[in-house]
């Protein structure tokens, strides 16, 4: 029987995202945070790093800096980043991989273009998503998943023209791997013309789609998002993808909200202005730690 008409999560806001400088120096695209959308309760930041080639000498990242209260989430499409921390963790990240890493309670974090693409030049492209912690888990231990392209499950729709890799929940029968502390949708889907799946999406998550190439439609009416931007979806049991006249490919994020006080400054993440000043209180007295370098970033995982 086919599912109602209803149940499928309408477009409620469609958002153009804009271009900014952050970290080093390398642009992002960005839907959210902004003037249209502050957050999608849990996600408080999606930013699309590049696409960008860089030329030899000229590649930047996201040097040292700290995060307390809430998750980062790296997904490498395109090139190669090199990651390390104050808690010891460090590690490579090629195309198709993926790192969830749990800031909690602190650590002082370094996302930078591996070594070869500094020297040499390349091309990056990626994402990284922020999604917020509730209270009782922002002070916990810091924690990382880090999953190569290979462990990541995908699957097809029966007719081939929608394809997707299951970052967080499942589709087309596939399920993550990765372990969320709230149930969370992170799937990149790729939809040719004439494709049109369906998503559950539990009613409690909120949900929405971002479009980083071509087109595609969204919705029980089949609204079509273009490259850049977001469709923030309606209430509904289910999300519909589709193709529009060319190939796309679109994020699409869910999750549970916290509906709790955000306090936010910066790369910290509270419920109160006072957390915030301890926070920052902290970082500077140097309670996150240091990264101890090394001769060389190691791929461990």
């Amino acid at each position: 029987m086919a599912e109602p008409i209803e149940s499928v999560r309408e477009v409620s806001k469609i958002v153009t995202a804009h271009r900014q400088t952050e970290g080093g120096g390398f642009v992002v695209r960005r839907p959210f945070p902004g003037a249209d959308v502050d957050s999608v309760d849990p996600f408080l930041l999606l930013d699309e790093m590049g696409p960008v080639d860089y030329a030899p000498g000229q590649a930047v990242g996201a040097p040292d800096h700290p995060h307390r209260g809430f998750e980062t989430v790296t997904y490498v499409l395109e090139g190669e980043m090199e990651h390390e921390d104050s808690a010891g963790h460090r590690g490579k990240l090629g195309p198709g991989d993926v790192q969830w890493m749990t800031a909690g309670a602190g650590v002082i974090h370094s996302e930078m273009p591996s070594q070869r693409i500094r020297e040499l030049g390349g091309r990056v492209h990626g994402f990284q998503i922020w999604v917020n912690l509730p209270k009782q888990h922002k002070m916990s231990r810091p924690r990382y998943q880090e999953y190569a392209s290979g462990e990541l499950p995908v699957a097809k729709s029966a007719d081939g023209k929608a394809a997707v890799r299951v970052i967080a929940g499942e589709a087309l029968g596939a399920r993550a791997v990765i372990e969320t502390r709230t149930p969370i949708v992170l799937q990149d889907w790729t939809v040719q013309p004439g494709a049109d799946v369906r998503v559950d999406v539990p009613a409690d998550l909120a949900a929405f789609v971002y479009v980083f190439e071509g087109s595609a439609r969204t919705g029980a009416k089949g609204t079509e998002i273009g490259e850049g931007q977001m469709a923030v979806l309606g209430p509904g049991t289910s999300v519909r993808l589709g193709g529009a006249n060319g190939p796309g490919r679109l994020l699409l994020l869910a999750g549970t909200p916290i509906r709790e006080p955000v306090a936010r400054y910066g790369p910290f993440v509270m419920n109160t202005r006072n957390e915030l000043i301890q926070a920052v209180e902290d970082f500077q007295t140097g309670k996150f730690g240091e990264i101890t370098r090394t001769a060389q970033v190691r791929g461990e995982r």
